[in-house]
This record gives C-alpha cells, sequence and structure tokens, in this order.
C-alpha cells in the first residue's frame, strides 16, 4: 500500500539479518567492545609490574663542592696526587660532569604486585562475560523492534481494511438515503465513523514511519529499516530447564567472577604486611667535557628488601575497606541469582498468558467477524439501526487489532524467556 507523505524504508531485513547486524554496528556494543579491550589492556598494565624497568639517564652538573668534586673526579677516573693538596681539597676549581646512565629493577617477591595481575586478568574475563550478556541484551531490544514493526504494520492493514469497510458502510446509508429507506441520521453516523477509521489510519502510518525508525537506530543507522516476515519456531520446554541454564548466565558468571576478585583483594590487601625483594643494577659513564662522554665507566648491582614495618595503621583499614567489599560483593551475587530466578519465572508465566489471550483473541476475532456479518445482513433488511452496525464494525475492528498485538506479544515472550534463560542468540540459531 502506498500512504502519501509518508516515506518508508525500503531496505527489509529479517529478524535474524537485523540481529546480526546489530551485534557488528550498534553503537552501544561498539562502545562496549572498546571498553574491553581498554580493560585487556589494563592486564598489561598489572603485568608491567612484575617485569623489569630499565631507565636511561643523562645528567649534566657543575660545582666547586669539595665533596661533590671529589666524587666527580673520581668516576671521571682523573683523580691525581694533586688533588690531595689541602688548597685543592678545601678549594677546589668549578668542575663540571657529564653522567649518563642505563640503570634496571627487577621484582623478586612482590605479592601485591602479583595479585594485582590476577585481579586484572579475572577483572577482564568478568568484563567479556559482560560484553557477551550485553550482545544478548541488544538482540532482545532489537527483536522488541523488529516485532514492534510487525506489529503497527499490521494494525496499518487492519485500518486499512476497517476503512474500506466502513467506505462501504457509508455506500450502503447514501443509497438507503436516498432510495427513502434510510435516516440520514445513519448516513452522518457513517460518516463520522469515516473520519474515525481515517485518523486511525493516520496515526497507525505515523507509528509505522517511528517503529521502523527505531529499528535502524539499534542497527546504527541513521535513517529507518523496514522487516522482512521470518518464521520463528522456538519450542517452550519446562520451567527447570530455563532455571538451570539461567544459574550459568553471563551476568551472574561476572557477578561471580568480582566477588572473587574482592576476596583477592582482601588478600592483596594483607600483602602489604610482607616484605618487597628486588634487585637492580645500573652501568654509567661521567665526563667531564661532552654529553654521552664516555671518559669513566663503572657498573653498580645490588639486591635489596624493603619491610614497611609501620605505615600510619593504612594497612589496617585497607584490609577492612576490602573486607566490607567482599561482603557488598557477596549480596550482590546473592540478590542477582535470585531476581534472574524470579525473571525467568515471571518469562514463563508471560508465556502461559500471552498464549492463552491469544487463543482468546482469535475466539473474539472468529465471533466479531460473525457478528458483523449478521448485523450487517440485518441492517441492509432494515432489522437494525446503523448504530448497532458502526458498533459491530468497531468492535471487530479492535478484534483485529488486539489478534495481531497477541500473536506478536506471544512470540516476543518466547523470546524474552531465552533471553532470562540466557540462551537467546542460541534459540534464534545467531550462534
Amino acid at each position: 500500500m502506498v500512504f502519501p507523505g509518508y516515506v518508508f524504508s525500503s531496505e527489509r531485513v529479517t529478524l535474524t539479518e537485523a540481529i546480526k547486524i546489530a551485534l557488528e554496528q550498534n553503537h552501544e556494543i561498539k562502545a562496549f567492545r572498546s571498553s574491553l579491550l581498554a580493560q585487556r589492556e589494563g592486564v598489561g598494565v598489572a603485568r608491567s609490574f612484575l617485569l623489569p624497568r630499565i631507565a636511561f639517564e643523562e645528567r649534566a652538573a657543575r660545582t666547586n663542592n669539595p665533596p661533590q668534586v671529589f666524587m666527580m673526579k673520581l668516576n671521571q677516573q682523573r683523580f691525581g696526587l694533586t688533588d690531595f693538596e689541602l688548597n685543592n681539597l678545601n678549594n677546589p676549581p668549578p668542575t663540571t660532569d657529564y653522567q649518563t646512565m642505563l640503570s634496571f629493577e627487577q621484582p623478586v617477591f612482590a605479592m601485591k604486585s602479583f595479585l594485582g595481575f590476577s585481579m586484572a586478568k579475572l577483572e577482564h574475563a568478568a568484563k567479556n562475560d559482560e560484553y557477551l550478556r550485553k550482545k544478548e541484551e541488544i538482540a532482545l531490544a532489537v527483536t522488541q523492534a523488529y516485532f514492534r514493526v510487525r506489529t503497527v504494520r499490521e494494525f496499518l492493514t487492519v485500518t486499512e481494511t476497517g476503512l474500506q469497510d466502513t467506505k462501504e458502510h457509508v455506500r450502503i446509508a447514501e443509497v438507503r438515503y436516498k432510495n427513502g429507506v434510510g435516516l440520514y441520521a445513519d448516513l452522518l453516523r457513517s460518516q463520522t465513523a469515516l473520519t474515525e477509521a481515517e485518523q486511525r489510519q493516520v496515526r497507525a502510518k505515523k507509528d509505522l514511519a517511528v517503529s521502523q525508525r527505531w529499528l535502524g537506530l539499534l542497527l546504527g543507522k541513521s535513517e529507518a529499516t523496514n522487516i522482512l516476515d521470518e518464521k520463528i519456531d522456538i519450542a517452550v520446554l519446562g520451567i527447570d530447564h530455563y532455571q538451570d541454564l539461567a544459574s550459568a548466565r553471563w551476568d551472574v558468571k561476572a557477578m561471580e567472577k568480582r566477588y572473587q576478585n574482592a576476596r583477592n583483594n582482601v588478600k592483596r590487601a594483607e600483602s602489604s604486611y610482607l616484605p618487597y625483594v628486588g634487585m637492580g643494577g645500573s652501568y654509567q659513564f661521567n665526563d667531564p667535557r661532552r654529553l654521552f662522554g664516555t671518559e669513566g665507566e663503572s657498573w653498580y648491582v645490588n639486591a635489596f628488601l624493603r619491610w614497611d614495618l609501620f605505615d600510619g595503621a593504612g594497612r589496617e583499614y585497607e584490609r577492612s575497606k576490602a573486607q566490607y567489599q567482599m561482603a557488598e560483593a557477596q549480596e550482590y551475587l546473592s540478590g542477582l541469582k535470585k531476581q534472574v530466578s524470579f525473571k525467568v519465572q515471571e518469562a514463563y508465566l508471560a508465556v502461559e498468558e500471552t498464549k492463552k489471550n491469544l487463543e482468546l483473541s482469535e475466539a473474539a476475532l472468529k465471533t466479531a467477524e460473525e457478528g458483523k456479518r449478521l448485523i450487517k445482513s440485518r441492517y441492509e433488511n432494515s432489522l437494525s439501526p446503523i448504530v448497532d452496525l458502526l458498533d459491530t464494525q468497531l468492535y471487530l475492528d479492535r478484534a483485529r487489532a488486539d489478534y495481531v498485538a497477541r500473536e506478536n506479544d506471544y512470540h516476543l515472550a518466547i523470546i524474552n524467556l531465552g533471553y532470562e534463560g540466557g540462551i537467546i542468540l542460541k534459540e534464534l540459531k545467531i550462534e
């Protein structure tokens, strides 16, 4: 059908195609993907604290401070007997030193850094689980938009059918009035009903344009997107099946990993009581005349243990804070598991409800069609007023629209059950 003044999308996609496009092009998915990559780099940052730190340094200094001059000349390997003279020791001439140094430090025992690395990896794994759940969330949103387009499109067809029926009523009322067997009031009532039918069609056209635009937005597009009908055949199993699957949902797994990280954070806080053991060294050149000069050279190697015996009770507060955070994460995990179980049950009951409503709306549509047929026949034979015919037509239009809505609600409820069970992509054969 063509509706002047309304531009609808010419691009048409099935539900499967729409979800696949969204999982690649949706802006929220792309942003989450970048966040996941950033989290992965955080693992590298944590790892860096376990690897050697190598530094290069160049210094230039000039002084007449006796101890400094003494050390500069020793490093430059040009210290002589004249430097032991009292005047040279107490009042040395200004001396310049260019120092080039390459140094390194390697942790040997750094429990805090080791635990930090393990926590970064676990946090990245939790973020990846969240990303997988986000994909399911986007798939559900696309499904809802898809069925919204389909529902509104079929509503538009219903309004077109109702409009044509109402036009026929106007025609009959006009013929009866001209032939002297009908009332002018009946003609006016039928024309009013025609205007209302046209208004419903205008609203349906607007809703279709908006719903197509919404679908396009979820697909990462700036323009509207239309749909192709696709048969969606998903079997509904027992509720225990979905409850068992939901316990391993991606968001539940992510929260379990975060709880484990909260426990690790307690260990990390307690690791501040342990010493830090490392080793290091340097190789340096010293020269009195030029940068990067090599007149004097030396090297230095060391191993060290650093143990903070008291840090102002900061470690005690950090450990207490970590323990509270662990308790917080445990409560969130317990609450999430209970909420997931509830949402699965709610979704399962919604499937049963929408299925029953679909059966009832189908029966109501059949009775409305039969009632309209009988009232139309009675009106044409002057046995019923036009008010009855118009009321019956209104009921029929509502029954048609209701059936369309209930049918799509039923399919959407089944898909939502898969979402709550964490298997929406599998049931839609996306993965």
